[in-house]
């Protein structure tokens, strides 16, 4: 199958979830994850229709950011993000997914004051116990938010996981609907000037699960550009 071909099957499927659930077709979006795929193959997919397109390598992202700087993308960072690569990244990144600490949102904060942006970020929350796994501990995510609420150039959007790898995508529902539960029960406390309102999980081997309990955005590579190469 083309990238074009594999696109449009995956969007497919994710209007079937939101139509069986009653959500909105356009209520869910598809970050195509394209860390390590050469500029060719991110052509082709914006060609097929893809517009937002995730990268986890600071050095790499930027040289394709700039590279193709005459398309419209909208590009988001997902991977992990030390403070020193913060200045990059809020040049080019529409959204960051992985933000986990207090030291590392004053620090996006202070980069993104310099070019007068106002940077929309994610907060990574730490869900199924792998010791490995970045994010906040979901016990802490009220206390980061009320700090956060006093850097006016960083605005949090929603709430990024990365769940545990499993065999069956079954065993990642309820990680995906604690996610969920975690900003609504967030969002009620009426921290931050705007309720969150992006969940950002699910990826190729379970993003229809993370729909069915209420991701906006999945993070999709191998089901697009086949295997790292």
């Amino acid at each position: 199958m083309s990238i074009s071909q594999r696109l449009q099957d995956i969007k497919k499927r994710m209007e079937k979830i939101c139509l069986s659930c009653g959500r909105n077709p356009d209520s869910a979006a598809l970050v195509a994850v394209s860390k390590t795929k050469g500029e060719p193959l991110i052509r082709e997919a914006f060609e097929a229709g893809q517009i937002l397109f995730g990268e986890n390598y600071v050095q790499e992202a930027t040289a394709k950011a700039e590279n193709l700087a005459a398309l419209p993308i909208s590009w988001h960072f997902i991977g992990h993000l030390q403070r020193n690569k913060a200045r990059f990244v809020v040049r080019y990144f529409d959204l960051i997914h992985s933000v986990d600490s207090l030291r590392l949102a004053e620090e996006i904060h202070k980069q993104s004051e310099k070019i007068s942006k106002i940077q929309n970020i994610l907060i990574q929350v730490h869900l199924g116990g792998e010791e490995s796994k970045a994010g906040i501990h979901p016990k802490d995510l009220q206390e980061l938010l009320r700090n956060m609420t006093r850097l006016k150039h960083v605005c949090v959007q929603g709430l990024m996981a990365i769940p545990p790898p499993v065999e069956n995508a079954e065993e990642n529902r309820i990680h995906f609907k604690a996610l969920r539960e975690l900003m609504e029960e967030n969002n009620a406390a009426n921290i931050l000037p705007a309720p969150m309102t992006i969940l950002s999980m699910g990826m190729s081997d379970d993003f229809e699960v993370a729909m069915e309990e209420g991701a906006t955005l999945i993070r999709i590579g191998t089901a697009i550009f086949g295997s790292r190469s």
